[in-house]
């Protein structure tokens, strides 16, 4: 893998996929230079000030932190184009008009640094055209860089080269994209709207194809093509909305204008009711109404036939939907095809165009039905791309209907399949162990080989490819211990097998077990298992021990929670907890147990104990108490206090962290400890670490015996702002006893301020509280309440 970093970057176009760009930039600590026009009146740089301004404000954010904003600084074409001597990178993403952006390359081409890299992030301009805008010099250096919005969340970069971009460069700055942004590489074609686009957009034109043609409302479409089909929850016309009207449209017109031979152009058009909602200023949810608008609290839709919005309340035929929860794909689509109800009809229809339309093109926009449905599953969150779903539900079967469909003249367009749906991959599949099919090639190819993705154990599998399983060890119920030989046989690997990897007495007594082999016979341990790290404990285990009066049995379980915490702590090899997504309750206490944590960008960490009713106790509060002891030693005021008071407000809100960074900030993760952009790498880097540690001598904590608690002073500065939160009716009155036990776990229980205690005294301290308010009613409701709705009850 090379050393090629960027330093320093700059996003040219303020707007709001500039904007976000740079906010991704900068949470990877990248400095980023933003540009816009000169403001007519004011500060110079007023527009990119705004722009900037309103990162802090969108939600979900895309800073990982509020203090990546300062990362950021504003600039003008006018005044600072100097300053882009210094970059590395130049990323443009102003507005999809070509001449603009000719104007603009010509503008900055004088102060471009002769080793920067310039990309465009368009969305479906010809880069080979763009790049004629720049001096020869450059053009070698010149590539397409296409992020999906918003930038931070979605995975998929589209990376396209134009006939003269080094490959050097392309191979450098994907493996830079993967690695610090985190990002999922596809090397597209340079046709227009390149891969993800084109396809998606044309699933979505032919989602509205047949909605017209059979008379389907638009929330029914929306039931039928969401995660039954293994699409988002947003579905299409949800999608629509949120992408924005106008956006989709000029996406559309970008295809009627650049394909006129396309067998599909006739369908390149905005459909007149759409048309129509544009005109009406009616865009989509940036202008609180499109196809779908929120009245209050329901949602309506609009209703072609009464030409006005109506409640939205979706029915899907149940023989129908039988027939989606076949479980087998091939029957399911042989069913659909043979059903005559307009539901069925409609989605064999979409299923079989969007074949057909993938196949016929495939050539011609990417190198290999990989990377095609890859772009889909990460541009568009389908859980499989076409060609996937084709191979699953039977390639011969499914390519016979659809050479049928179009035969009979039933499918959107005449165009013939191409033989190569008929030759080899008719018996070879077009996913295979080795490798996906070129059409271009007509050859399998194989994944890049990279260097960076083999930082990547168990990259994201597509249908036919094998996966690592490593060895295992040992296991229960509820972990399986094992080793990743050709990695690195001397490190153990525990994960947790319970659903959402909830923490139940399977998986304490299965981690304490893990630890004791893996002093036994490995370097270190890591626990590591796909998103989420857990959910916390189980509360149904909880529940149904308090149903049982069981009190006794629950403290034993807490006991033993506490020493599965302390296991991790003072196990004689390191323990390097792996973490991504979320890590709830007890998960994010055993983390915080962990020698050291590598930890995903994308992870949602808390004590969240709150919010049914009860207080952090599997050593949460303790190991709260013992750095706010620790740091207040180095200070001249030595008070614990200081450093509890906003850990206190975090617990008493059940705040959970909106990032790995912001994780940090909170106090559930240190300085040293990593945070990985691409979750893909994190047991890789995991391993790595703990080799690290390993080789490095690592010896065991010794447990601090004088820790300094803030007692009952620390305990009654907490109450002061639980009053004040009461009064304001901010908080119910079970939320001011479950505040309080909070604080008086943090602050060492009811002793006297700066009374020296260890950490069994603020164990028990944890677990006795705990206890208390297990056998409080109004924790029992909130408990009951959870598993009955998955959401908090503030009673």
């Amino acid at each position: 893998m090379s050393n090629f970093i960027v330093r320093k970057a700059a996003v040219l176009g303020a707007g709001v996929m500039g904007a976000q760009i740079a906010a991704h930039l900068a949470n990877a600590e990248v400095p980023v230079l933003l540009f816009d026009l000169p403001a007519r009146e004011g500060d110079t740089n007023g527009i990119v000030n705004r722009a900037i301004d309103a990162l802090r404000k969108l939600e979900p954010s895309p800073l990982a932190s509020k203090d990546r904003v300062a990362y950021i600084d504003a600039a003008n074409y006018a005044q600072h184009l100097e300053q882009l001597r210094d970059c590395d990178l130049i990323i443009e993403a102003i507005a999809e008009k070509s001449e603009w952006k000719d104007d603009l390359y010509r503008q900055i081409a004088p102060f471009v640094s002769p080793d920067a890299i310039i990309a465009s992030n368009t969305s479906g301009l010809s880069i080979n055209r763009l790049s004629e805008a720049l001096p020869e010099p450059l053009r070698s250096r010149f590539c397409g860089i296409h992020f999906f919005n918003p930038p931070r969340y979605m995975h998929l970069v589209e990376l396209i080269a134009t006939e003269t971009t080094d490959p050097a460069l392309l191979d450098n700055l994907e493996s830079w994209l993967v690695s610090r942004l985190g990002k999922g590489i596809v090397r597209a074609r340079d046709t227009p709207n390149f891969v993800a686009n084109r396809v998606g957009v044309f699933s979505i034109l032919a989602v509205m194809h047949h909605t017209e043609r059979l008379g389907l409302g638009f929330d029914v479409v929306d039931a039928l093509t969401g995660p039954l089909i293994g699409r988002p929850k947003s579905a299409t016309y949800r999608t629509a909305d949120v992408v924005g009207l106008d956006t989709l449209a000029h996406v559309i017109k970008t295809m009627q204008d650049t394909l006129p031979d396309d067998p599909w152009h006739g369908h390149y058009a905005v459909p007149a009711w759409l048309a129509a909602l544009i005109g009406k200023g009616a865009l989509g949810q940036k202008t609180r109404c499109g196809i779908f608008r929120k009245d209050g609290r329901a949602i309506k839709v609009l209703d072609l036939a009464a030409q006005d919005y109506r409640e939205s309340g979706a029915e899907i035929d149940p023989q129908v939907l039988a027939i989606l929860k076949n479980r087998d794909p091939a029957a399911k689509f042989a069913q659909l095809r043979a059903s005559t109800h307009p539901q069925a009809r409609f989605l064999w229809a979409i299923f079989r165009d969007i074949f057909h339309y993938a196949a016929f093109h495939l050539a011609e926009i990417a190198d290999n039905a990989r990377d095609l449905d890859l772009a889909m599953r990460w541009g568009f969150g389908w859980a499989q791309g076409p060609f996937e779903s084709w191979q699953a539900a039977g390639w011969k079967a499914i390519a016979e209907a659809v050479k049928a469909d179009v035969d009979a003249g039933q499918a959107m367009s005449s165009a013939a399949l191409p033989a190569w749906v008929f030759g080899q991959v008719a018996e070879k599949g077009v996913h295979t162990p080795q490798g996906s099919y070129s059409a271009s090639a007509d050859a399998y190819h194989a994944r890049s080989p990279l260097p960076v993705y083999q930082r990547q154990i168990f990259p994201e599998r597509i249908l036919s490819e094998e996966a690592v399983s490593g060895a295992t060890v040992w296991e229960n119920d509820g972990v399986r211990l094992w080793t990743l030989p050709q990695v690195d046989d001397g490190i153990a690997i525990v994960s947790v097998k319970t659903r959402n990897h909830t923490l139940g007495r399977e998986v304490i007594v299965g981690l304490q077990e893990a630890v004791a082999r893996a002093e036994a016979d490995y370097s270190a341990l890591v626990l590591w298992h796909e998103a989420p790290f857990a959910f916390g404990a189980n509360l149904k285990e909880v529940a149904e021990a308090i149903a049982a009066g069981q009190f006794d049995l629950l403290e034993k379980y807490v006991a033993e929670f506490q020493n599965t915490s302390m296991a991790l702590k003072y196990a004689k090899v390191p323990v390097i907890a792996a973490v991504q997504g979320m890590a709830l309750g007890g998960g994010c206490e055993f983390l915080m147990h962990a020698a050291k944590r590598v930890i995903a960008l994308e992870s949602y960490i808390g004590l969240v104990e709150a919010g049914v009713g009860l207080i952090p106790a599997g050593g949460g509060c303790k190991e709260f108490a013992i750095r706010a002891a620790q740091h207040a030693a180095r200070t001249a005021g030595n008070d614990p206090f200081e450093f509890l008071q906003p850990v206190f407000m975090t617990i008493a809100m059940a705040t959970v962290s909106k990032s790995g960074v912001q994780a940090r900030e909170l106090g559930f993760a240190v300085d040293a400890d990593k945070i990985v952009f691409n979750a893909n790498e994190l047991l890789y880097v995991a391993l790595r670490e703990a080799r690290g540690y390993a080789e490095g001598g690592y010896y065991p904590r010794l447990s601090p015996r004088q820790i300094k608690v803030a007692g009952r002073t620390g305990i009654a500065n907490c109450e002061m702002m639980l009053v004040n939160m009461k009064e304001g009716g901010m908080i119910s009155a079970h939320d001011y006893a479950v505040a309080k036990a909070a604080a008086t776990a943090l602050c060492g229980g009811d002793v006297e301020t700066g009374s020296l205690v260890d950490e069994q005294w603020l164990l028990s301290v944890e677990r006795q509280l705990f206890v208390a308010l297990l056998k409080n009613e109004k924790t029992q409701q909130r408990i009951q309440h959870m598993l009955a709705t998955g959401k908090a009850l503030r009673n």
